[in-house]
């Protein structure tokens, strides 16, 4: 256990002090009449200046330590306030690694606190609620997560998407920075000529043994103790294709996807404890197909008031019965991934396990733009 001692202010000129610590003078109180109390450090640690001031926050007592990181989380139920808990990770290295080793992931506490839950699986029980903007002239996407009730309220920042034109197939870069700057890219998604099959590419997590880049996005995704997502290579991770309608006739899209996703749950806690990547499942899903409304005359789901405009892009996503059982998904009526449209430019999007956000975002982006054979 380090030696504690209290900070005191710098001696005035004309203050003496004896070898034994005593002085003539009475003792006079610190400025603003408040003690601080701070750990011993060996001076050649002081001498290194940052290094310094992490080396006396990352002597703290294991148990105190501990505590404090506790009480910020439980006084930290959602954002804003959770951006404490992000705040006490950066501190240092012994801090961060504290703080993962605390704070529970999406499936098991139902929220996204770090980078890497973008890339773990939802919770089970409810699903998480987010919501996409869209801008039509730059072709850009930003999905947020629901801090309110409202549909459209305020919002967390979680992941952003780029369009571009490849000759007639699209392509969407996914980038956990608002502004899409180069490095900051965790995946793409790309279209084949027709626009009605989508293959979702993954810069897989880093894992022992691979190169860390020198660049700038090293310092907004903190370290890999927290962002596990340096790229060291392209995974296809998914498929969703869209069923052929050449006949054109007037009806609801059929979508089929088919994921990749871990059935292990301690591989979705922290993927930087695993040496290799967590061997993932294929997983099945369909949109749940809409019934006639014949006195509204069109096709209809019930979106839990999720939804408010009829739109062809809306879907809900299900497994088939039988299918999703690793998953926990025991039948055909429960919703994995909801998407719908509620205004011009704003959708909403929930998810939930075993599906992650990263998931979830490039599933609802094969709903926009127009598609050849099928509408």
């Amino acid at each position: 256990m380090p030696p504690w001692r209290r900070a005191s202010a710098s001696p005035t000129p004309g203050s003496t002090a004896t070898a034994g610590g005593s002085s003539a003078d009475p003792a006079r109180p610190l400025a603003g009449g408040n003690a601080r109390v701070s750990p011993e450090v060996p001076a050649e640690q002081e001498a290194e200046g940052d290094d310094g001031e992490e080396g006396r926050w990352s002597a703290l007592v294991p148990e105190l330590l501990a505590d404090i990181l506790r009480r910020v989380e439980a006084g930290a139920e959602r954002w804003p306030g959770r951006r404490d808990v992000v705040a006490c990770a950066c501190v240092c290295r012994r801090w961060r690694e504290a703080a993962v080793a605390l704070v529970r992931p999406p499936l098991q506490g139902g929220g996204i606190t770090f980078v890497a839950s973008l890339k773990q699986p939802g919770p089970r029980d409810a699903p998480i609620q987010c919501f996409i903007k869209r801008n039509k002239k730059i072709s850009t996407f930003h999905l947020y997560l629901s801090l309110t009730q409202a549909l459209t309220g305020q919002g967390k920042f979680l992941l952003a998407a780029q369009r571009t034109r490849c000759g007639l197939r699209m392509e969407y870069i996914i980038s956990i920075r608002n502004d899409l700057s180069h490095g900051s890219h965790v995946g793409k998604l790309k279209s084949d000529f027709t626009r009605t099959k989508f293959t979702i590419y993954d810069w897989q997590p880093q894992y022992e043994g691979a190169k860390v880049p020198s660049s700038r996005c090293r310092r907004w995704l903190a370290t890999k103790q927290i962002n596990p997502l340096v790229s060291t290579g392209n995974a296809d991770i998914g498929e969703v294709c869209y069923e052929y309608n050449l006949l054109k006739s007037r009806g609801p899209r059929r979508i089929h996807c088919n994921m990749q996703c871990p059935t292990d749950e301690g591989t979705a806690i922290d993927p930087e404890e695993a040496n290799q990547p967590s061997t993932p499942s294929s997983l099945i899903l369909y949109n749940k197909l809409p019934r006639w409304h014949d006195h509204l005359q069109c096709w209809c789901l019930n979106f839990h008031g999720r939804v408010m405009v009829a739109s062809v892009k809306n879907f809900q996503l299900i497994a088939p019965a039988g299918t999703g059982e690793p998953w926990g998904v025991q039948d055909d009526e429960t919703v994995i991934l909801q998407f719908g449209k509620v205004e011009d430019d704003v959708f909403t999007m929930d998810y939930r396990h075993p599906l992650s956000a990263f998931q979830a975002f490039a599933i609802c982006l094969t709903s926009f733009g127009s598609k050849f054979a099928c509408e």
